[in-house]
C-alpha cells in the first residue's frame, strides 16, 4: 500500500488516501500505450469512404452495340470499370477499423499511466466538492487556487459531479471525465492528471479487482 496526500479546493493538504501500489505506483511500461493509444483510436475512426462497383452505379445493362462488325471493341455493359461513370473496382466500402486487444494489456497500460503521472509529479487527489451553480468562473477560481496552467483531465463521477462537468466546459485546457471512462489516451493527451477522491476510490477498485 503507498499513501497518498489528499488536498482541498485551497491548495491545503487535508487528508490521506492510501492504495494499493499496482494501481497507482506500478512499474511503467511504456511500451503498451502505442498499442493502446492505436486500439482506442481504431474504435473511434469512422469507416465511411465508399465506393460503387458495377453492380451499384445507375445504369443499362443491355449491350451497348453488337458485338462484330462495327469497327469499335467488344462492350458488354455501360457499367464497366473501363468507362466513364462505371463502377469502381476493389474500392473502399464502409467498414469497422477495431481490432482485438487483451484485457491484460489495456488494465497494464491504463496503471501504467497513471502511475506516471504518479511518477513525474503531475497527479492530484482532491477531496469532494461539487458546484450548487455550474458557473465557469467559479471553476476557474478553482483551478486558479490549485495553480493549475498546463492541460488537465478531472476524474469525477458523473451522476454526483454533473455540475462540475458542466461548468468545466467552456475551459480549453480542462476534460472532464467520469470515472468509469477513464482511458490511455485521454490521460497521456493531459499533463496533470486530478482525481476527486471518490472517483480515485472507484479507479482503485476497479482495476485492483480486474
Amino acid at each position: 500500500m503507498i499513501t497518498l496526500d489528499v488536498y482541498n479546493i485551497d491548495n491545503k493538504k487535508v487528508d490521506q488516501f492510501e492504495v494499493k501500489e499496482s494501481v497507482f505506483d506500478t512499474d511503467v511500461k511504456e511500451h503498451l500505450f502505442y498499442d493502446v493509444v492505436r486500439y482506442q483510436l481504431a474504435k473511434k475512426r469512422k469507416g465511411n469512404a465508399s465506393t460503387k462497383n458495377r453492380a451499384e452505379v445507375t445504369g443499362s445493362g443491355i449491350k451497348p452495340w453488337r458485338q462484330k462488325g462495327t469497327g469499335r471493341a467488344r462492350a458488354g455493359s455501360r457499367k464497366s470499370p473501363l468507362w466513364v461513370g462505371g463502377g469502381t473496382v476493389f474500392g473502399p466500402t464502409p467498414r469497422s477499423y477495431e481490432h482485438k486487444l487483451n484485457k491484460k494489456v489495456l488494465k497494464s497500460a491504463l496503471c501504467s499511466a497513471i502511475s506516471m503521472r504518479k511518477r513525474d509529479g503531475n497527479l492530484l487527489i482532491l477531496e469532494e466538492f461539487n458546484l450548487e451553480e455550474p458557473k465557469t468562473q467559479v471553476i476557474k477560481k478553482i483551478f486558479d487556487k490549485l495553480e493549475i496552467t498546463e492541460k488537465c483531465l478531472l476524474v469525477v463521477n458523473d451522476q454526483e459531479h454533473a455540475g462540475i462537468k458542466l461548468a468545466a466546459r467552456n475551459l480549453a485546457k480542462v476534460k472532464v471525465i467520469d470515472s468509469t471512462g477513464l482511458n490511455v489516451y485521454d490521460i497521456l493527451l493531459h499533463n496533470k492528471l486530478i482525481f476527486l477522491i471518490s472517483a480515485a476510490k472507484k479507479v482503485a477498485e476497479r482495476l485492483d479487482r480486474g
